[in-house]
């Protein structure tokens, strides 16, 4: 057999598989070699989402308010597994992008809006990753006009390598470094008892109030992005992952997951134990004041190793997000572009992955830049998004022309249906309270809580009767691909779709409406 590798191999960062490999694997050493050639796209994008909005997050929630919020963590494991699930089979089966999956199945105009508002987004948030490596290079003495550049320009250099296997290869080594977080635990000595009552037990240190409720939504959010959506879903193509090998990346999104969780939870957990004695629930400043206070109240170790966390953290995320800006990109220009292409036969794409690192560096670096805007603005449209991003995935996973037998199933769709109900809710209450900041935030998500549950008490049994019945397919499930898009009936339509649709355009142009008027408010003020 040759040794040589084709250009449909999928070539991971520990393995390679062949091609025309469809043979079943037995034992364990063969399903372990597997899965090692498969892992990564799940892996990288969880860790991805621990980036430098993430690290600030967490820190600010164990400073101020101790051990008491680790219990919001363990929440969202099936939050995780189930989003991501859905958009890794997405791109196993459709083996497009999840941009292209929007316009062809609900429309050009859908399409286009969706990517280009993930573009928008997603710019805003490499600016904040810019911040996070000028902050944790700041607290080594370096300036940002030399930590920036130096930063952008290495990312674009790997990425631009023109192998997937490098890329995934160096993004692993990101991946390695957030296992600093265990000699930061070593030499903040969190309390391990307390760790464990409050991971298990619900409580807010200091009692319920609005600043307690809109952390716990941030650190929700800062934990399900938007980006993620896009950037797993081509990532997965990108790679070449079919169908047969969808059970192995699962257990990719799986462990990726746990290790987003436990990592968040040591980044609570240390903060909690070197600063929240040493002030209230507003002590929290910046990243670079976690680093600062750490080496101030443990020692030098626990602010260099906060530091190197918020540095990875920052450049990780930076990556990813701009990876997945450049697959959205590749996804309006239907040209079918990766990692695997070196830069003179994808212009646009490597050319859009510079001109966002290079921009978003530039706006990082502007003397009087508004980057706490920026920031502010990052937040409220993760909100703004995230309810439109997450009822597209669940309309696609059970379009049956697009998934085939891959559609959910129905235990799944109740389960996403319930995470979606309380995204959205979440997703409300955080855009309103970020732009009103004097409403009653703990009133707002009862209010709306309410009208959820309400609505999937009554909504989940009439869905749940008119399902369809599952249909045979003259193909092995493993082997099933979505047939060409322009060969697809059009999706149903039915009165609930178009009530739908019309209640998220509603709602993007409502919300949309005055985020943009409180910004412009904001930055005039």
């Amino acid at each position: 057999m040759s040794n040589e590798r084709s250009q449909n191999d999928i070539a991971g960062a520990f393995g390679s598989i062949k091609e025309h490999d469809v043979g079943s694997r037995k034992g364990a050493r063969a399903r372990l070699l597997t899965l090692a050639a498969i892992i990564g796209p799940g892996l990288i994008v969880m860790v991805g989402d621990n980036d430098a909005g993430g690290v600030s997050t967490y820190a600010q929630a164990g400073q101020n308010f101790g051990y008491s919020l680790l219990w919001t963590l363990p929440l969202l494991i099936p939050v995780l597994i189930v989003n991501q699930e859905m958009v890794a089979r997405l791109g196993a089966v459709t083996g497009v992008g999840h941009g292209r999956v929007i316009k062809e199945r609900f429309g050009r105009r859908w399409g286009n809006f969706s990517i280009g508002m993930i573009l928008l987004l997603n710019f805003l948030i490499i600016i904040t990753e810019f911040i996070g490596v000028s902050l944790s290079m700041e607290y080594f003495g370096v300036s940002p006009y030399i930590s920036v550049p130096a930063a952008a320009l290495t990312l674009f250099g790997v990425t631009a390598s023109g192998s997937f296997q490098r890329w995934e290869r160096f993004m692993m080594i990101f991946v390695a470094v957030n296992f600093f977080v265990i000699p930061l635990l070593i030499v903040t000595h969190p309390h391990v008892g307390a760790v464990f009552h409050h991971a298990v037990i619900p409580g807010i240190r200091g009692g319920v109030n609005s600043a307690a409720v809109l952390l716990i939504i941030s650190i929700i959010g800062t934990t399900v992005a938007p980006w993620q959506l896009y950037f797993q879903q081509s990532n997965i193509v990108d790679k070449r992952i079919t169908p047969r090998w969808l059970n192995y990346e699962r257990v990719d999104t799986i462990i990726g997951s746990f290790i987003v969780v436990i990592g968040a939870g040591a980044l609570i957990a240390a903060a909690a134990a070197g600063l929240s004695g040493h002030g209230g629930t507003t002590a929290y400043t910046s990243a670079l004041g976690v680093a600062r206070g750490l080496r101030a109240h443990v020692g030098s170790a626990s602010g260099t190793f906060f530091a190197i966390l918020l540095l990875n953290a920052s450049c990780i995320g930076a990556a990813a997000v701009t990876l997945a800006s450049s697959y959205a990109l590749s996804d309006l220009s239907e040209k079918r572009q990766g990692l695997n292409v070196r830069v003179r036969d994808a212009k646009a794409f490597f050319g859009g992955f510079a001109a966002m690192l290079a921009v978003a560096g530039f706006v990082t670096l502007l003397p009087g830049a508004p980057l706490g805007l920026i920031t502010l603005a990052v937040q409220a449209m993760c909100g703004l998004m995230l309810p439109s991003t997450t009822i597209f995935v669940l309309l696609l996973c059970n379009d049956r022309e697009l998934m085939g037998p891959w559609v959910n199933s129905k235990w799944l769709n109740v389960l996403a249906v319930v995470i979606v109900a309380v995204l959205v809710v979440l997703s409300i209450v955080l855009i309103v309270s970020t732009l009103f900041t004097s409403l009653d935030v703990v009133r707002l998500l009862e209010d709306l809580g309410g009208v959820a549950a309400a609505g999937l008490l009554v909504g989940l049994p009439i869905g749940l009767r008119r399902s369809e019945a599952p249909r045979s397919y003259d193909i092995a499930r493993v082997d099933w691909r979505t047939p060409r898009m322009a060969l697809l009936a059009p999706p149903p339509t039915s009165r609930i779709r178009r009530i739908l649709f019309r209640a998220v355009a509603s709602y993007l142009l409502i919300a949309g409406t005055v985020l943009i008027v409180r910004i412009i408010q904001l930055a005039t003020a």
